[in-house]
């Protein structure tokens, strides 16, 4: 006797499979307290869980990671921590400030910062589809001209494949217009504003268009959630495509032989 529902056969589960656009690596350099070096953090685009001590970082990174997904009007730094909205912001990340110190003879506090005009600051994201086997990479570039004055200046980058802080953002010289040529001649596209840089990288992890990258800065870093209703407009909801078509080199990208 036949039961009442007809078998159906069901293809097995791969546990190991990693749907959609992810991301692999993110790597700083000179941002925040992490100075001095290049720090990875290499997710091999799983789900991860990122715990630490109170000041040990944890915002920085994920403030860092937003920095490359959304522009600056959209950003509110250090909310993870349920911070004050100006308690951060790009100069302080880019100069690294750290504490702040009171002169006693005026009375004026002002920050620490662990770096200057010497210095410049990079962000690095490494996103995979590996069901279109598809990999690119986004960085900006910080840099003062006077620290004493201003936000950072900064170039954003996209490219097809995959690039790391070293070698391909060091060895230079100290002119950041020599990296910025450097990169272009390997095949990188270089912007100046965030808007083109935006639909450069939505177009190739197959976002199409600003709404779902507004809802992420909803709902990034959140310190706690009460109502799912209060960030969930039915405007937000975005549908991922394939990665749709974009240029890509014939030639590889070309590394610096200079290693740091």
């Amino acid at each position: 006797m036949e039961g009442l529902f007809s078998a159906v056969e069901l293809e097995p589960v791969d546990h190991d499979r990693l749907p959609g656009t992810r991301l692999e690596r993110l790597e700083v350099y000179n941002w925040g307290t992490f100075s001095g070096r290049v720090w990875s953090l290499d997710l091999g685009g799983r789900n991860t869980l990122l715990t630490g001590d109170i000041g040990s970082g944890k915002s920085t990174l994920v403030d860092g990671l937003t920095t490359l997904l959304l522009p600056a009007t959209k950003i509110a730094y250090n909310k993870a921590a349920g911070a004050d909205s100006k308690e951060r912001d790009l100069r302080s990340y880019a100069l690294g400030f750290y504490k702040a110190e009171r002169n006693e003879t005026t009375g004026v506090t002002r920050p620490v910062a662990l770096r200057g005009s010497g210095d410049y600051s990079v962000l690095l994201g490494v996103f995979t589809n590996r069901d279109f086997d598809v990999t690119v990479t986004l960085a900006q570039v910080f840099w003062f001209k006077d620290p004493q004055a201003g936000q950072p200046q900064r170039f954003y980058l996209v490219a097809d494949g995959t690039l790391t802080i070293s070698p391909d953002f060091t060895d230079f010289g100290s002119d950041i217009a020599a990296l910025r040529k450097r990169l272009k001649s390997g095949g990188v596209e270089v912007y100046d504003h965030f808007p083109e840089y935006g639909r450069a990288f939505r177009r190739r992890l197959g976002i199409e268009s600003e709404q779902a990258m507004d809802l992420f800065g909803q709902t990034v870093s959140m310190k706690a959630v009460d109502d799912l209703n209060g960030f969930r407009p039915p405007a937000h909801a975005q549908a991922l495509r394939r990665p749709g078509p974009h240029r890509r080199s014939g030639q590889p990208l070309r590394r610096p032989g200079h290693r740091a």
